[in-house]
Parts: structure tokens; C-alpha cells; sequence
């Protein structure tokens, strides 16, 4: 039988979930006996989309059995998916929503299907972690993903419609990475507005824009760093070695561990190639606060009860 092979191609290779994305397919492959490529797109979907293409349209021999990826940009890339089943590579969306998937389903013979945390659960947990860390409301900075990134839409709308009312919140946009999240929060800092507003936690969509915000807080005065870097920071993904560890050494409040799914994928492809079936057209992975949001609970009303621990607007 021949060795099947997959191309998986993520976001960046600066974000610790895509990091662990790379190597769950890694082990997966290994697991699997099936040859895994990864590639990156430096957060740019017009990259992206031409490095798929570039594999689609080669010789028969090299290309593909299948294509795992996760869209860079707000585009499931429609075009390519079909220009991918029409060469007969199947086609696999991590963590985006894309409503050509039925449609493309009944026109092809390859495996076509999506998995995905569930990003409006994630917001949902994350509007509850800030209601356990805030018992008496207040107002948060909240730092999201792209604008047009479906997972960053979902996860807003769901800490929205979770958070209590008596908490208010400040948006900032950056791209999934430490780096864009130190930028926007510095620049941030840099206006009069910042020092007017009285914040209580730092909120990000993920754990590597919540480390790039401490670290752009660390760095303003002195008289005013202390302050900043008392309030509780939250973040996404909770992976073992970055934000559960963030979490049990304090840089972190709280986080949300998001399983990575590349190794799914690949066993899912893996099983319907080999038996000629098409999995269900979408898998959604539950996501899961650490710490449990009753522990956050306790921790807020122990700490309540004891010296006042809040910081003082500017």
C-alpha cells in the first residue's frame, strides 16, 4: 500500500499553539507510519494560498493525499479547496468556519471536513473567568485576534454574552503573536486615554498576546509598571509547557486550554482514506479553564476577604 502524505500548513511559527500544532502532526505522522510536510504563511493569506496552490499544481507524483490547514487570513480559500478535490487531495479547515464544506462534500470522492475548539464556548469560559476574577465588576483591556479571523469573532461574541454586565471592556486588536500584542498595547499605553482609564484585568484571545502585553507593561515608568503588573492577566490556549505553566507560576490568572487537533485530523484522514469513508463534515474539541472557574471562584472571594487588593484608577 502506498504511504500516504500530508501537507499541513498553519498560521505563523511564532505562536506557541501553532508550535504545538506542528509537532502534534509531527507525532501523529510518526504514529500513523504516514509523511507529514509543515509549512507556514506567515500570518498572510495571499502567501498562503499560493504556497497551497504551488502544491496542488505540481506533478501528480509529488502532490499530496490530503491538505490539513488553518486559514491565515478570514478566507477558507474556496477556490483552492476546489482546485485541491478536483486533483483528488483532500481537504481538511482547522479552527475556521466555512460554508462551501456541504456543497464541496457531494462533488468529490476525497475526504473534506473541518475541525475546530468550539470559539464561542472559549469566550463563554473567558467571560466567566472574568466574572470570578472581578466579583465586583470592572473594567477589563481585551485583546483579540484579527478582524477577520472567525475564531477572534467567535470568542468575542461569546465573552459578551457570558461576562457579567457590571463589567466593561476595552478592545485592542492584534495577530495571534507576542510581538503583535506588545506593539498594540504599547502604542496603546502612549495615549492620554490609557492613563485616564481605570483597568482591572488584561484579557487576550490567546496566551502569547497576553505575554506580549505584560511585557509591554513592564516596560512603561516605574512609578505606574507596578500598578499595571498587579492586575490579573488571562489568556487562550493552555498548552502544558507555556500557559497552564504561566498559570501555576502566577504570570497568568487564568487561561483556556484548546487541544491542538493536526494529530486528529491526520487519524481522521488517515481512517477514511484507508477504508474509503468521509468523516463528518464538521468535529467540534470543548474547550477547558485552568483553573476550573469555581476554584477562580474561591480564590476571589479568599481573596476578598482579606487586605484590599485592587489597584487604583490613574
Amino acid at each position: 500500500m502506498k504511504k500516504l502524505s500530508f501537507l499541513i500548513s498553519l498560521t505563523n511559527d511564532d505562536n506557541d499553539y501553532q508550535q504545538e500544532q506542528a509537532a502534534a502532526a509531527e507525532k501523529a505522522g510518526r504514529r500513523l507510519g504516514v509523511d507529514v510536510q509543515i509549512i507556514h504563511a506567515s500570518n498572510d493569506a495571499v502567501t498562503q494560498s499560493q504556497q497551497l496552490l504551488h502544491y496542488i499544481q505540481g506533478s501528480a507524483a509529488s502532490r499530496p493525499d490530503a491538505i490539513v490547514f488553518e486559514p491565515a487570513g478570514g478566507t477558507g480559500f474556496p477556490q483552492v479547496a476546489r482546485a485541491a478535490t478536483a486533483a483528488d487531495i483532500g481537504w481538511v479547515i482547522l479552527n475556521h468556519d466555512a460554508d462551501y464544506l456541504s456543497q464541496l462534500r457531494m462533488s468529490c470522492q476525497v475526504p473534506v471536513f473541518s475541525i475546530s475548539a468550539d470559539h464561542e464556548e472559549v469566550g463563554k469560559i473567558q467571560g466567566r473567568q472574568f466574572a470570578a476574577l472581578l466579583p465586583q465588576g470592572g473594567s477589563v483591556l481585551y485583546i483579540e485576534g484579527p478582524a477577520n479571523s472567525s475564531a477572534a469573532q467567535q470568542r468575542t461574541v461569546g465573552m459578551n454574552r457570558s461576562k457579567p454586565v457590571n463589567v466593561q471592556v476595552k478592545t485592542l486588536r492584534a495577530n495571534w503573536t507576542e510581538q503583535s500584542a506588545y506593539r498594540a498595547v504599547s502604542s496603546w499605553l502612549r495615549l492620554r486615554t490609557s492613563q485616564e482609564m481605570h483597568i482591572d484585568l488584561v484579557g487576550a484571545q490567546d496566551d502569547s498576546m497576553a505575554a506580549g502585553a505584560r511585557k509591554a507593561f513592564a516596560e512603561i515608568a516605574e512609578s505606574e509598571r507596578e500598578r499595571w503588573l498587579k492586575i490579573p492577566f488571562t489568556g487562550c490556549d493552555g498548552l502544558p509547557k507555556t500557559g497552564q505553566a504561566w498559570v501555576r507560576s502566577g504570570v497568568l490568572a487564568a487561561t483556556i486550554y484548546i487541544r491542538p487537533n493536526t494529530d486528529l485530523a491526520l487519524e481522521m484522514l488517515t481512517e477514511a482514506i484507508r477504508t474509503g469513508s468521509q468523516p463528518p463534515e464538521c468535529k467540534l474539541i470543548a474547550p477547558e479553564s485552568v483553573p476550573l472557574i469555581e476554584e477562580l471562584t474561591k480564590r476571589s472571594v479568599k481573596a476578598d476577604s482579606g487586605p484590599l487588593h485592587r489597584s487604583t484608577g490613574a
